[in-house]
């Protein structure tokens, strides 16, 4: 099931360049955040189903329109449909890197299938710790099998390589997002990347969590993050030697956009 497609303006800048980041959001997740911006789609079910010629379309939809790269967002729970399309596609002139846009709660067997095929990797590292994990997402082992994955991913992708204007072609994006109380990890994070993946590792800090879906109901998640948080995050990626931080979102105000 698919919810949406269409150049998108509001990822990283790599992905964005001048001419958008061709995203196609994939209904339902592997995940069950309880503070889920898209939580209509994600948990709700809004979206079409859509089968493999439709969804090889849209693909080819979004290279016509000149986007850089073909974003597939929360894929995991549907690769092999995706794996399908993507054949079809690439038989009718697709070639545009793809980036797999995930929950970063993805198995190795799974990324393995995937070797040689995704350009971009570009997953979540949301917590540190097991127990928030499985309040906050009701999964289990999410820091073990993330970690499993940003490194596998890694080995097959590298640090993240842009070219002269700018646009990602290929390599390890990350993303954390900064959470209130330090319910997040941050500086687990930070550390792991600096010491078990790269120094080199392009990692975009967030700031614009705010409470949404059932947030209200657990005290500590009740609010946005503070202006401090954000920053200690920032120091904290800064001082393990993690340099390559998007400016994009750390560099405004904290009433973004959100996407």
């Amino acid at each position: 099931m698919v919810s949406s497609y269409g150049p998108h303006f509001g990822e990283e800048a790599p992905l964005v360049g001048r001419r958008g980041s061709g995203t196609i959001f994939f209904t339902y997740c592997n995940l069950r955040c309880v503070f889920c911006q898209n939580y209509t789609i994600s948990q709700l079910g809004e979206g079409t189903e859509v089968g493999r010629e439709e969804l090889a379309r849209m693909m080819l939809s979004l290279q016509s329109k000149s986007c850089h790269n073909i974003n597939l967002v929360s894929p995991t729970h549907v690769v092999p449909y995706i794996l399908d399309a993507l054949e079809l596609a690439v038989s009718m002139g697709l070639y545009l890197p793809l980036v797999y846009n995930s929950g970063g709660y993805d198995s190795v067997e799974t990324l393995e299938l995937l070797d040689g095929i995704v350009d971009i990797y570009m997953p979540d590292m949301k917590y540190s710790d097991e127990k928030t994990a499985e309040q906050l997402s009701g999964i289990k082992d999410y820091p073990k099998l993330n970690r499993a994955a940003i490194r596998e991913m890694h080995r097959q992708v590298g640090d993240l390589q842009i070219d002269d204007e700018g646009v990602a072609q290929r390599g390890l994006l990350v993303r954390h997002l900064v959470l209130p109380n330090r319910l997040a990890g941050t500086q687990e994070v930070v550390r792991f990347l600096a010491r078990e993946v790269s120094t080199n590792t392009y990692l975009n800090v967030m700031a614009q969590y705010h409470p949404c879906h059932k947030a209200f109901d657990i005290p500590l998640l009740a609010r946005p993050v503070s202006g401090q948080e954000f920053s200690e995050a920032i120091d904290l990626a800064r001082r393990q030697g993690l340099n390559r931080l998007d400016r994009y979102n750390f560099s405004l105000p904290l009433r973004f956009v959100l996407r």
